[in-house]
């Protein structure tokens, strides 16, 4: 590989190869997080590669079973609560008949922790195996591990209620039937999306009666019927959020959500919230009623309590009190861990003082309540055990915002701030605020970055070498590879496994071809990752030693099943894309101007190329134009997706080229075709 800055920029972009002309919308949380292996290693190095728990982390994890008041067993009483029945096997398969959810594969996950895992964790993904149907209080239920997130129904007047509708229509289909099973037949009057994380809206297509796997509805097809209930901004923010990143987003939640590591005591066991993301069909319908603010409103027969918390946990999101059964469902505001102010996919930070002021609102609004639910985990009963739980997730984020910004003012940056935090006893000791998902540590540069952005004003950081040419530097300083090699190989020895794996990933970026260099880096991350409490930040350095040791992913994730969100995706958002992926310098002095006409929606795009920026307005064609692509809406997304080859272009009837093909062609080949599959730990 090339070690000049400016050639290795260039061989990074060659090497991706080719896979889309614009935008993704494949990481909306989740996406493409199917286990690749299942099983248990008792050996001393597994099949895969991942090597025995050190002294070091036996030490450190039987270190937090004496801080942690493991001795309350109540969160386990609450999550059996209420159980109706289970699946005698919960599997779940698409129309090719492959798995896209399997909870068996974590039958493993019983007794004490093995040394491999923080037991924290481990208590946390015990947790979320207990599945099945449960009554959460006289008419409302809820169907938990069936996939990430919780579907819930609550009894109408004249049929069921459906809230958070899970990922996929696979899953959905099968949730929803096993409750006809065990509750009886009943249609449904109402389906509600509490926010606008595909987790909780994806699976929607799979309730409706004329839903199949072959034959998706496109849009609102027989659900006349059924009320469609979501906030403010739901539809845009559901199809648009990544639409720009997506590429990226989609191969570092491939890291969060551990999708090539086995499901073993040595690989992924849960991702806090629940066990993984399903991954099948994807699908959304449009709301037929907006909750644009705070309301009550009759929904087949119960009263809503609505309470608008977007800007918190979602950008568009919902929670709801049921005054008859005196039940608060908190959707994902609040969840039994400490959630993400910053996700590890990458994405837009988010607001600590809104959402902790959001709770506040939920804590105070809350009148005689009986029982909380929500959009993950387990309920929890009684008016005194939901104050103390809404009042310690209040406080969670609160604290974690005043603290880094008391740190900030002070001058400290990101990561003094983030090795400085310390939670106090009161909420470290509360394991609904322990983080499995978020951490006080990547959360609190979070608040940093929203407040001050990435520059921690030291000059030495405002134009910095890149990884490569630095690294190079280093090795060389350091007197060679063998130095580099021993001096990690006696911080691993000593347990210092974040300075081992910081030093050593000089020699990586250097020398690729290292072998010793990339094992001893993996081990590292074998022990970081088994002493993490939080489950993304296992996955990510579990994700990172399975990659040195096997490579990175040969194909990104199959834009296919995404294909009924695309189409509700505005336009203009993958025009935007297209001029994201311009390369620049392959522009220089280029000038273009091209139609892009959607035949079937009656609207036209006139893109422009100048100065190696694209530009594009709904306009009327314009006569200038070199090209103009008649197309219809979805063959433009399965242009998208990858569905339709030369061959459907070629004898199409939904697509038709005018003026210059040349030019056209030339357009297309200034726009770069990320595969979405590029490395991360190697250069």
């Amino acid at each position: 590989m090339p070690t000049n800055t400016l050639a290795t920029l260039s061989y990074k972009l060659r090497s991706t190869g080719q896979q889309l002309l614009f935008g993704s919308l494949a990481a909306i949380l989740l996406l493409g997080c199917q286990p690749s292996q299942t099983g248990t290693q008792d050996q001393a190095t597994d099949d895969y590669g991942f090597t025995p728990a050190s002294t070091h982390t036996i030490d450190a994890n039987n270190a937090l079973l004496t801080e942690l008041p493991f001795a309350d067993k109540q969160d386990f009483k609450d999550a059996k609560r209420g159980f109706i029945a289970k699946m005698a096997e919960l599997i779940v398969v698409d129309k090719q008949g492959k798995k896209i959810w399997d909870r068996s594969s974590y039958d493993f996950i019983k007794g004490d922790a093995p040394d491999s895992v923080n037991p924290s964790l481990w208590r946390q993904a015990t947790l979320n195996n207990i599945d099945g149907l449960f009554e959460v209080t006289t008419g409302v239920y809820q169907l938990r591990g069936f996939d990430l997130a919780n579907m819930t129904v609550i009894s109408g007047k004249t049929g069921w209620i459906v809230v958070d509708p899970l990922t996929t229509a696979e899953t959905a289909k099968t949730a929803f039937e096993f409750l006809k099973q065990q509750l009886g037949e009943r249609p449904i009057s109402a389906i509600l999306f509490t926010h606008s994380h595909m987790d909780h809206f994806g699976g929607a297509l799979g309730l409706l009666e004329n839903f199949s796997l072959d034959n998706s509805p496109l849009d609102n097809n027989s659900v006349e019927n059924i009320d469609i209930i979501a906030p403010a901004g739901f539809m845009h923010e559901a199809t648009s959020e990544n639409v720009m990143a997506g590429t990226a987003m989609s191969r570092r939640a491939m890291y969060m959500y551990g999708k090539q590591l086995p499901r073993s005591p040595r690989g992924h066991i849960d991702s806090g919230l629940g066990k993984e993301p399903a991954f099948g069909q994807f699908g959304i319908l449009s709301p037929t009623t907006i909750i644009a603010q705070d309301k009550t409103q009759l929904i087949d027969g119960v009263a809503f309590e609505f309470q608008i918390v977007s800007g918190s946990e979602a950008p568009a999101e919902f929670t709801f009190y049921l005054p008859e059964q005196q039940a608060y469902c908190g959707a994902e505001l609040v969840s039994k861990n400490m959630h993400n102010l910053y996700t590890l996919r990458g994405a837009k930070v988010r607001d600590a003082l809104t959402w902790s002021r959001s709770i506040d609102k939920a804590l105070n609004a809350q009148r005689g309540t009986k029982v909380y639910f929500g959009s993950h985990h387990w309920p929890i009963w009684g008016q005194e055990p939901i104050n103390h739980f809404l009042e310690t997730q209040r406080d969670t984020y609160k604290y974690i915002h005043d603290q880094s910004v008391r740190m900030l003012n002070a001058g400290l940056t990101p990561a003094e701030i983030a090795e400085a935090i310390e939670m106090p006893p009161t909420l470290a000791n509360t394991f609904a605020s322990r983080g499995y998902y978020g951490t006080a540590k990547h959360n609190a540069k979070a608040v940093y970055q929203a407040y001050l952005g990435w520059y921690d004003a030291n000059p030495v950081h405002l134009d910095p070498l890149p990884a490569v040419d630095s690294a190079q530097k280093y090795v060389e300083l350091m007197g060679g590879a063998d130095k580099v090699i021993k001096q990690t190989e006696i911080a691993i020895a000593n347990g210092e496994y974040r300075w081992a794996a910081e030093l050593i990933n000089h020699l990586v970026v250097t020398d690729n071809g290292n072998s010793r260099a990339k094992e001893l880096l993996a081990s590292s991350y074998d022990q970081l990752g088994y002493q993490a409490e939080s489950a993304p930040w296992r996955d990510v350095y579990l994700s990172a030693a399975y990659e040195l040791r096997h490579g990175s992913p040969e194909k990104g994730i199959d834009l296919a099943s995404m294909k009924q969100i695309l189409l509700r995706s505005p336009i203009e958002n993958f025009l935007q894309s297209m001029a994201s992926r311009v390369i620049g310098p392959e522009a220089f002095g280029e000038n273009f101007e091209l139609n892009i006409n959607f035949t079937d929606l009656d609207k036209n795009y006139v893109l422009t190329l100048k100065n190696a920026v694209l530009h594009h307005k709904l306009a009327p064609k314009s006569a200038s134009a070199n090209a103009t692509l008649n197309i219809s809406h979805e063959l433009f997304i399965d242009l998208i997706i990858g569905s339709a080859g030369v061959s459907d272009l070629l004898f199409s009837d939904d697509l038709e080229i005018e003026g210059s093909k040349i030019d056209l062609a030339s357009f297309f080949s200034k726009l770069d075709k990320p595969k979405g599959v590029f490395n991360i730990v190697t250069p």
